[in-house]
């Protein structure tokens, strides 16, 4: 199996939705998955995601599948906190200064990394272990039962899914997806709009895979069409 996961288009957060150019983004990701096919197409509950996975469910003819547990919202509860700079303001909790939690210290708390600043500020533990009890339920219904380090291979499917979401629940996903500790995960990577992400579970004799990252947050379909390639709005590429 291929698993695509993809971060929504330039935002409009209120009302959700997206802009013109992340209209035009989303129109040149659906071509761009288009190419091989996608047999699978699962978004969040937030517009953003759907406008965003909707031009690759017209090309490829996939039914767009809505997942509450994808949703922006529901990560932003447990890890948004009060902006430690400016009180004013609400910010993602691993989205501050990573010299503030990049730190020996909180690595050597291995999986109580959530008892160390900024996590301590919000509902990081909960929010960690309902994306992986949900991710765990989602790879098992796609043929992958976690199983440790090690995903057991349920169903041999050369089956490719594309998961449409989001900056926050995505950073998140992904590290515990690939058993990365997520304080070296937040602060090494980020994503960009539309950036794709490939993983591959190969499907190995042995009956087991481990998820293998072939890109991550790619935008060469921006280039393709001659898109601007900038990250979210602020690095021109």
């Amino acid at each position: 199996m291929i698993l695509y996961v993809i971060r929504h288009g330039d935002p409009i957060y209120d009302p959700d939705s997206l802009t013109e150019k992340g209209k035009r983004q989303a129109e040149a990701v659906g071509k761009r998955l288009a190419l091989h096919g996608i047999d699978k197409v699962f978004a969040s509950t937030n517009v953003r995601a759907q406008q965003t996975a909707q031009p690759t469910c017209d090309l490829t003819g996939n039914k767009m599948e809505i997942r509450d547990w994808m949703s922006e919202d529901n990560a932003a509860r447990d890890f948004m906190m009060k902006d430690p700079e400016n009180n004013d303001r609400w910010c993602w909790s691993f989205g501050i200064n990573p010299t503030r939690y990049r730190k020996e210290e909180t690595l050597a708390l291995g999986d109580k990394w959530y008892e160390a600043f900024p996590f301590t500020h919000c509902n990081a533990k909960a929010g960690f272990e309902r994306i992986g009890r949900e991710s765990d339920a989602f790879l098992e219904s796609l043929g992958y039962k976690h199983e440790g380090l090690k995903y057991k291979i349920l169903n041999h499917t050369e089956e490719r899914v594309a998961v449409f979401c989001h900056y926050g629940f995505g950073m998140t996903w992904l590290a515990y997806l690939l058993d990365i500790p997520p304080v070296l995960f937040w602060s090494t990577f980020t994503l960009n709009h539309t950036g794709v992400t490939i993983i591959n579970f190969s499907n190995h004799s042995d009956g087991y895979t481990t998820p293998q990252v072939l890109a991550l947050s790619d935008n060469s379909h921006l280039y393709g069409e001659r898109l601007p390639y900038e990250f979210t709005n602020f690095i021109k590429l």
